[in-house]
């Protein structure tokens, strides 16, 4: 899945009407409605607020994909943008486009390509990242054998996230094929480092 690689915002201006759209990360339909009233709340005066938002779970990969035109004529406006966030495969985030209304009347292709520009021309600018379904694991171990195998993992395919140190050093590794890390820890340990399972994590990637 893909994601916005940050919140953000970009104008643009069409035959006199000003096109603000805002783009955030949301995990929750909920954050989302709280996105949509903080941009109305900021901009009370704006003729329209339409919205698109898909958010995924990675772990079963639904889509959740909701839109709204806000009083523009139907599918010129929250349908276009959701079109623009499907095509580019996005998921967890929420956009909103404010129009204020320059006096000159757009037509309903006019409507399609100025919110789906706004919103495309905003999603160049903040970039994007690949959110990846991980699972954490942690290893216990002596001192005396972690300097060798923190090398080692520094040095593989798997992400070191932290090492603590206290009777044992703690590693946390996250993964995102379990038996194939298991078979490489046995490969690099000789054997009898449990990995403990801390439960799935998502990260961020380029």
């Amino acid at each position: 899945m893909r994601v916005i690689a940050r919140d953000g915002e970009h104008e643009t201006e069409v035959s006199r009407s000003r096109f603000v759209c805002t783009v955030a990360r949301v995990r929750s339909t909920d954050a989302a409605a709280a996105v949509v009233d903080r941009v109305r709340r900021a901009g009370p005066d704006a003729t329209h607020h339409c919205t698109a938002l898909r958010i995924g779970d990675p772990g079963t990969g639904d889509v959740t994909a909701r839109s709204n035109d806000d009083g523009e004529p139907s599918g010129t406006a929250g349908v276009p943008m959701l079109e623009v966030l499907t095509r580019r495969e996005l998921t967890d985030v929420v956009a909103v486009v404010s129009r204020w209304f320059g006096g000159t009347k757009l037509g309903a292709g006019g409507l399609v390509r100025a919110y789906s520009g706004a919103l495309a021309a905003t999603l160049d600018e903040v970039g994007t990242l690949r959110r990846v379904r991980h699972r954490e694991l942690l290893l216990a171990l002596p001192h005396d054998r972690a300097g060798r195998l923190e090398h080692e993992l520094r040095a593989s395919p798997y992400r070191l996230r932290d090492v603590s140190h206290g009777a044992d050093v703690t590693f946390t590794v996250a993964v995102t094929d379990v038996d194939a890390f298991t078979a490489w820890l046995a490969e690099h340990t000789g054997g009898g480092i449990e990995a403990v399972d801390a439960g799935p994590r998502d990260l961020y990637l380029p």
